[in-house]
């Protein structure tokens, strides 16, 4: 189906470019729209993409195939081009199980961490000597590419839970790092959430990797056991097969010992730091030691990787003052990345500029938001960034500032980001770290700070 001409509605996101590159590289003929020119539509431009800013019915004219994401409206002049002429519309999930097929592919699922542990698994797998293809929700800094068409018969796949989309890619294996709820506009219950994991569970043909230090990870192997999968579980309990022990982590990165059913299968290094990740690359470690792949190679492969972007980023570093951006924007992502900024911080301050992305988020976890803010030395709140989403009664900034303050923790509601960035500037001293995070529009304010202090160090220097 995807050797035809095909056309992407809303071909600059992250999931959708990453599909468009391997077709091209495959040889594919490309087309596709967007609503504005960026980046990533210039360099699949480059590859010999024809893409179109602005949608209308005549783009599709060439198209046997139309891929939509999922922001796109049925009310779409081009989606609804392509279903009155009988264009088959696929989503972008189901494209990307097109392009899986025949392949040895790895799903790489889950709460948190999907994004670098896919990314890590990339690395490694290449570090064998062997080429897999891939599809990501970020761009790993190894390879300053979201996707790839490799040579080989492995292919990699980031898989989103959000709308339950991953249950259409029947993989070969995958990996599961935690199972907790999010995205409550789609899901109504943590009950649901797990009856969608289970039903993706029994979609996977050979091996499941799941991390069972997370509760609802745990709670999900334990259900599974009883299908015939080569379940293998990786964490720091005792009952993990792949166990971790000995971790020391540092502001450069981490160092721990893996363990496979009792006996010692080498030391990682990684050059990231933060004690998510080490569970991250020991996912990203069992997946590869179930393709049959050489674990020392692998254990070297994730000592080289390189993180990436919008995973503590660090954006530059002006008199002493380092700031990094972020694309946390759940409680436990939150705290995860304020912990691993207090170990790089040492004694300086953490100032956090947060922005929450989507009401129904922001109106479900204001008390996780404020506990794991009030980690920070200061916060500064901007408004909820909507991503499409109506506004919802009781979900505000200003809301999770109150709870913040009850927590003892400095905290400005601040929906100018003018303003706020000079709020960061203002407040940060030499050894300080500022973070921008949220999976909004925050990430463009780290090179504004910057310039800002660069600016303040020269008036002081006058």
């Amino acid at each position: 189906m995807l050797k035809e001409p095909v056309h992407f509605i809303g071909i600059g996101g992250a999931g959708m470019s990453a599909i468009a590159r391997i077709l091209l590289d495959r040889g594919v003929q490309v087309s596709g729209s967007d609503a504005k020119d960026s980046i990533v539509i210039a360099s699949l431009r480059t590859l010999g993409a024809k893409i179109e800013i602005g949608h209308h019915a005549e783009n599709i004219t060439m198209a046997k195939t139309v891929v939509v994401s999922t922001a796109i409206k049925v009310s779409n002049p081009e989606l609804k081009a392509a279903l009155e002429s009988g264009i088959p519309v696929l989503s972008r999930a189901q494209s990307l199980s097109e392009l899986m097929k025949g392949y040895r592919s790895v799903a790489v699922a889950g709460t948190h961490g999907k994004t670098t542990t896919t990314s890590m698994l990339a690395v490694a797998i290449q570090e064998c000597g062997v080429d897999p293809s891939f599809a990501i929700g970020g761009t790993p800094n190894d390879s300053n590419s979201n996707s790839h068409h490799g040579n080989g018969d492995i292919f990699i796949a980031e898989a989103d839970e959000s709308d339950s989309s991953f249950l259409v890619y029947n993989p070969y294996g995958a990996i599961i790092t935690n199972v907790e709820i999010d995205h409550v506009d789609h899901f109504s219950s943590k009950k649901q959430l797990q009856e969608t994991f289970f039903d993706f569970v029994k979609s996977i043909n050979e091996f499941l990797v799941i991390c069972i230090d997370d509760a609802g990870g745990n709670e999900l192997a334990n259900s599974v056991k009883k299908l015939s999968l080569n379940l293998i579980t990786y964490g720091e309990s005792e009952n993990a097969q792949l166990r971790i022990s000995h971790v020391a982590t540092s502001a450069t990165g981490s160092f721990f010992r893996i363990t496979w059913q009792g006996v010692v299968l080498g030391e990682v290094r990684l050059n990231i730091p933060g004690r998510h990740n080490v569970l991250n690359a020991t996912a990203a470690l069992a997946a590869g030691l179930a393709l049959g792949l050489n674990p020392n190679q692998l254990i070297l492969g994730l000592s080289k990787f390189q993180g990436v972007r919008r995973r503590f980023e660090l954006k530059g570093n002006i008199r002493d003052i380092r700031v990094f951006d972020d694309y946390a924007h759940h409680p436990t992502e939150v705290s995860a990345t304020i912990a691993t900024a207090r170990e790089v911080v040492e004694e300086g301050k953490i100032i956090v500029i947060f922005q929450p992305h989507r009401y129904s988020r922001t109106l479900a976890f204001s008390e996780g938001f404020a506990s794991s803010l009030s980690g920070a030395d200061q916060v500064i709140l901007l408004d909820i960034y909507g991503a499409g989403e109506q506004s919802i009664p009781g979900a505000s900034s200003s809301v999770i500032a109150e709870k913040i303050r009850a927590l003892g923790t400095k905290v400005d509601f601040e929906p100018s980001i003018v303003t706020a960035i000079e709020l960061a500037v203002s407040a940060a001293k030499a050894n300080d770290l500022i973070i921008t995070m949220g999976a909004g529009d925050v990430t463009s304010l780290g090179m504004q700070i910057l310039t800002r202090l660069a600016e303040a160090a020269t008036s002081d220097e006058s």
